[in-house]
Formats: C-alpha cells, sequence, structure tokens
C-alpha cells in the first residue's frame, strides 16, 4: 500500500507479461477499455469538449465522485485517468480497507507531495466508508495532498458527507444501452488478443440482443453471460439465441433493498397509482418484487396508499388492502402476489382523496404551532361533586337528545373556534360526506339563527 514499498510498479498494459498475467481474468477485466477512444456509452460525460474529457485531458488535479448503477465504466475511468496522468495511481476497497490502510495512505501521500509528486487515490465503493473514514480524508483533499477519486452506486448526497462532497465533482454515469452492449459483445467476440476471437466463434445478432436486454445496461454482467455461452458453445461454434438464453439464465434487475433504487421504485409505484395509472403500478409492483423486495414491505406501504391517496373517497379501499396483506401471509408467494396486484390495480382506479391526510397534519402542525390549549369546561366529565361545583360538564348538551342528532355547541378550545381542517372532496363516497358536512353545518346554522354556513 506504501508510495515507497521496494516491490517493483505492475508491468504496462501492452507488455507481454500483462497479457500472460490477464489470461486467466474474468473477460470483463481483459475486455476493459483502455482509453477514451475505446470507452463506449458515457458520451455526455467524455465526448469531445464534454467536462469529464476535458479534466482528465487537462490533468484537472480536483477530486470528483463517478456515481452510477454496476457495470458501466466507473472503475475504467479511473483507471483510464490513471493511464493518463503522471500521478502516483493507489487504489483499493472501502470494502476490505479499514482506517489503518486510510492512514498510511495518507501519510505516504503527504511524503510523496513533499517530494512534488502527486497522488490519486481511487476508492471503489466509497460509500461503504462511514463518517469517521470519510472525515480522515478531507485535510488531504483540501490540501491538495492527494487528488481523490470515489465510485459508488449510491446517492452520494446520503451516502457521503457534506464536507468531502463539496470539495468534489459528482459525475453521474448512466447505464448503458442494449445496443452499446451489443457492441461490446462484438468487440469481444472478435478480439484474438484479448476477448474471445482466439475460438472463432460466431453469434447470432438476436443472441446478442437478448444477452443484452437481459443485462439491464451492465456491461459486466453481459460480458460473463457471453462467457458462459461460449462455454455452452458445442462444435458448430455459434452462439444462437437458445445458447444465450441459457447463458442469462435470469434477468439482471438494478435494485438494491437499501439503496437509492428502492426509494425510486417505490415512489414512482406510489405516484403510478396516485395518478390512477393501474398498467404503470403493475409494472412497478412487478419490478420491485422481481428484484427480491419482501412482500410485506410492499403490502404496508400499499394499506399506506390506501389512507393516504385514497382515504374516504373509497373507504372500502383500507379493508381490501389489508385482505391482500393477509392473503399474502396465507398463501405466501408467488400465490399470494397476486392479491397484491389485485390491491394496487384497484387502488388506481378508486377515487382519489388526501383530504384526511391534509386534516391530519394541518391538526399536527397545529398542535405543535399553538399553545396546549385547556378542554372547554362544558366537555369535561364531573364525576365528583367538587367537579361539579367548577363547572365541568356544565351546557353539556347530548346529541342524541337534540333534533337532528346535532347540538349547537362547539368542541374545540375557544381560541381555534371555528377552524376547518377536514375539507371533503367530491370524489367518490366522499361526496357522500361532504353534502353531510354540509348539512351539519346547516343544522348549527339554524339552531344559532344564523344561516351562514
Amino acid at each position: 500500500m506504501s508510495l515507497f514499498d521496494d516491490q517493483p510498479g505492475p508491468p504496462l498494459r501492452s507488455s507481454k507479461s500483462a497479457l500472460h498475467a490477464m489470461a486467466g481474468a474474468p473477460l470483463a477485466e481483459r475486455m476493459r477499455p483502455r482509453s477514451l477512444d475505446e470507452l463506449v456509452g458515457q458520451e455526455h460525460l467524455v465526448g469531445p469538449g464534454k467536462p469529464l474529457r476535458v479534466q482528465i485531458e487537462r490533468d484537472d488535479a480536483s477530486s470528483m465522485i463517478f456515481w452510477g448503477p454496476p457495470g458501466v465504466g466507473k472503475t475504467t475511468l479511473a483507471k483510464i485517468l490513471a493511464e493518463t496522468t503522471k500521478a502516483t495511481f493507489i487504489e483499493f476497497s472501502a470494502v476490505t480497507s479499514g482506517m489503518k490502510e486510510i492512514k498510511q495512505v495518507m501519510v505516504d501521500a503527504a511524503r510523496a507531495a513533499e517530494m512534488h509528486s502527486r497522488t490519486i487515490l481511487f476508492i471503489d465503493e466509497i460509500h461503504r466508508f462511514n463518517k469517521a473514514q470519510q472525515d480522515a480524508f478531507l485535510p488531504y483533499v483540501e490540501r491538495g495532498t492527494i487528488r481523490l477519486i470515489g465510485a459508488t452506486t449510491e446517492n452520494p448526497s446520503f451516502e457521503i458527507i457534506s464536507a468531502l462532497l463539496s470539495r468534489c465533482r459528482v459525475y453521474v454515469l448512466e447505464p448503458l444501452k442494449e445496443d452499446q452492449i451489443v457492441l461490446l459483445l462484438q468487440r469481444a467476440l472478435a478480439d484474438k488478443e484479448r476477448g474471445l476471437g482466439a475460438l472463432e466463434l460466431t453469434a447470432e445478432v438476436d443472441a446478442l440482443e437478448l444477452i443484452a436486454s437481459y443485462s439491464s445496461g451492465d456491461c459486466r454482467s453481459a460480458y460473463n453471460a457471453l462467457e458462459v455461452a461460449a462455454q455452452l458453445v458445442q462444435d458448430d461454434k455459434k452462439i444462437t439465441k437458445a445458447v444465450a438464453a441459457e447463458a442469462v439464465q435470469k434477468r439482471v434487475l438494478m435494485y438494491d433493498k437499501a439503496g437509492e433504487e428502492h426509494f425510486n421504485l417505490i415512489s414512482a409505484l406510489h405516484k403510478s397509482v396516485r395518478n390512477s395509472d393501474p398498467d404503470a403500478a403493475l409494472y412497478w409492483l412487478g419490478r420491485m418484487l422481481a428484484g427480491g423486495e419482501e412482500p410485506l414491505y410492499l403490502a404496508r406501504r400499499i394499506v399506506r396508499m390506501a389512507v393516504e391517496d385514497i382515504g374516504l373517497a373509497a373507504p372500502e379501499a383500507l379493508n381490501l388492502c389489508l385482505s391482500a396483506r393477509d392473503t399474502y401471509d396465507f398463501l405466501g408467494s408467488p400465490e399470494g402476489e397476486l392479491a397484491l396486484a389485485e390491491a394496487i390495480v384497484y387502488l388506481a382506479l378508486a377515487p382519489k382523496s388526501n383530504a384526511v391526510y391534509t386534516a391530519w397534519g394541518a391538526v399536527q402542525a397545529e398542535i405543535e404551532n399553538t399553545r396546549q390549549e385547556p378542554v372547554p369546561l362544558h366537555l369535561r366529565n364531573a364525576p365528583t361533586q367538587l367537579m361539579k361545583d367548577l363547572d365541568y360538564g356544565k351546557g353539556y348538551r347530548y346529541a342524541h337528545d337534540e333534533e337532528s342528532k346535532v347540538a349547537d355547541m362547539d368542541c374545540l378550545p375557544e381560541s381555534l373556534k371555528g377552524r376547518r381542517y377536514y375539507q371533503p372532496t367530491q370524489e367518490g363516497r366522499e361526496k357522500q360526506l361532504a353534502q353531510r358536512l354540509d348539512e351539519i353545518r346547516r343544522i348549527k346554522a339554524g339552531k344559532r339563527g344564523n344561516h351562514q354556513f
């Protein structure tokens, strides 16, 4: 790990020894682009005149964070940058490295800086470092002792401390498109030096397209599938669509139950329901289930949708969603998933109202922002004579004894008299509740001799 180890540096990529060392490496590692010209994808960053390309070509010393899903070129870009700079390049993973290694690298980098040598420190999966570990980089990044390049699949806004993030440029990498992955696979089949060209294989276009479609933008996954397909091919040396299907087995889904993609997908599901789009809602539900999401988590979120977005416009939705949860609990997967799908479709098609949700928020804000009001005397119970002597319960009117079962009596504290938190909509059954609320207000106004309500 030290910059001053006596070990000889790694051989150049173009040397025969390097090629021999790579022979046993996975295809994805052997085919890693060696220059920006070989790189496929990320044109918005590395195309001519684009920000990252300019920064690399100028050897800009700024630190940076590469944020993107797996297999889109984060590590590759860091290695290309290392090839085009005169700085010492150190790479380690946040999964296997701890505070001891960090401190040693910082000490070595400081010694190198004294001899006017720059250090590039590449940290894969930087989001796995805790706050204290990330704090250790700050003074060295700030002084320019090291040029930090971090790679992460997680949203830096949540996973990287703000002080470090403010000192880095964040570049967002996108999943590769299917035609770009097909191009990479064709290169690998033709490349006799680093790829599979020596095997003299051919591949049907639709076979490569199948592999690309199942990789979900992850070129590493695509290379792995191609390597498996090459091993499955018999004497005809032809990768057919059937062979490709056997190689991929199951589509790769970008999903992390604890990461940003989890929140992105549940947001898409909830907003599709809210916007009355059953097809989109079913799709996002399916994506989450296929990605390994806990079905009972989804059941809880579905119940929440019923009370937040459907509300009293279709009050039966809550019972239906609770039944769907119980059905999944009873049947398990995969049969129980159909009950969740049924609930999602019902919620999407149901009339929508957030009136209770909004009213509850207004009440919570009122309680937070106003003083604690005493309960009006006429609403208090008076189980003892002392309480009666203090006028507890005085003026209370029993609604069941009143005409229309509504008494002319205020039930809010005096300072909040007249507040209206619940504003029913004209959607679904809530329209009937709105009519009933208007009727109640008319009855109270009539008893007060006031027809303005």
